[in-house]
């Protein structure tokens, strides 16, 4: 009789665990989640999900295997950042020299008159606390057409660093310098490059899959059911990027507004998240907003094949 109910105890618990839903992967409203491994960690960088003038700090999350998640309250917040009063928005962060550099928009601008754009910190540890690099913005302009939000930094193959950015339709790209201070102009003398695809509103980011770059953005708009991803690839970051397809959005059986994304690569595996945020259907808040993770795959052309939308996420992929 004991072997039967310690059998029928191990089904039922196995069952119940497979249809457990990981699906938000943690707790709370937000959005724009930038997903990275550091030191056989998972880690995502998201935007605090609430009204411009309650977005004052930026938390973080790690895991050693996407499913069981660690908060990390206020990395960093506007009482560390002089210049930054308000809307903090969409972390990008990248390690270099053993040092953590976090890349954010503030103030959400509207005019060069204004205070604001992107600024960057800097830490010892990838869960902070981050201090504020420059004392002012890192590009605190329009340049052409681009608000200054949704950065992205990409490390390139050849070791350089840029900076990807913009909303409002444009977007930019712009080689870092080698402190992060400033930019170094391409060989035409141009700081920033505009690499607009069709189609693009803002949240670029970029990844090399087989030789070939990447670029991904959001369409639609933010607060709305239709909000995606669209994606293009090219030879070069600089592109041209020809828009190719729409690979994440809605799904009216589990949530809309899914957009927003990052990609994080498992090491030694051809193995692919998506990172992004929804809208419950319960929720018609333009700020209820959470962070999830699905499965990206390709054919055999290496194109992105359109993502699932789950409500079980991902299960446990511990790092090796």
């Amino acid at each position: 009789m004991k072997k039967h109910y310690l059998l029928l105890l191990f089904t039922f618990t196995t069952a119940f665990l497979s249809a457990q839903n990981n699906n938000p992967v943690f707790p709370g409203w937000y959005a724009d989640p930038e997903g990275i491994i550091f030191d056989k960690e998972y880690w995502i960088f998201p935007t605090y999900s609430a009204p411009f003038d309650e977005q004052v700090f930026l938390d973080a999350f790690s895991s050693p295997d996407l499913v069981t998640w660690k908060k990390h309250e206020r990395i960093i917040d506007t009482a560390e950042v002089s210049w930054a009063k308000r809307a903090m928005w969409a972390p990008s962060i990248i390690e270099k020299d053993e040092k953590y550099y976090l890349f954010f928009g503030a103030n959400d601008i509207q005019s060069d008159k204004e205070l604001g754009g992107i600024g960057v910190a800097i830490s010892d540890t990838p869960g902070g606390p981050y201090k504020d690099l420059l004392g002012k913005p890192l590009i605190g302009k329009f340049h052409n057409g681009a608000q200054p939000i949704d950065q992205f930094v990409f490390h390139d193959k050849d070791g350089q660093y840029y900076l990807i950015y913009g909303g409002w339709k444009h977007c930019n790209i712009a080689k870092l310098n080698d402190d992060f201070t400033g930019f170094i102009p391409f060989e035409d003398g141009v700081v920033f490059k505009e690499i607009t695809p069709e189609g693009y509103v803002e949240g670029p980011f970029m990844f090399i899959r087989n030789g070939k770059y990447y670029f991904m953005w959001s369409e639609g708009g933010w607060t709305g059911p239709n909000y995606s991803v669209a994606y293009a690839i090219a030879d070069s970051p600089l592109g041209p990027f020809k828009r190719i397809d729409k690979i994440l959005q809605q799904d009216p059986n589990i949530a809309t507004g899914a957009g927003h994304h990052s990609v994080i690569k498992v090491p030694n595996e051809d193995t692919y998240y998506i990172v992004y945020h929804r809208r419950p259907l319960t929720e018609t808040d333009g700020n209820s907003r959470e962070t999830c993770i699905d499965i990206m795959k390709f054919d055999d052309n290496g194109h992105i094949l359109p993502v699932k939308i789950t409500e079980e996420g991902v299960g446990a992929n511990p790092l090796q």
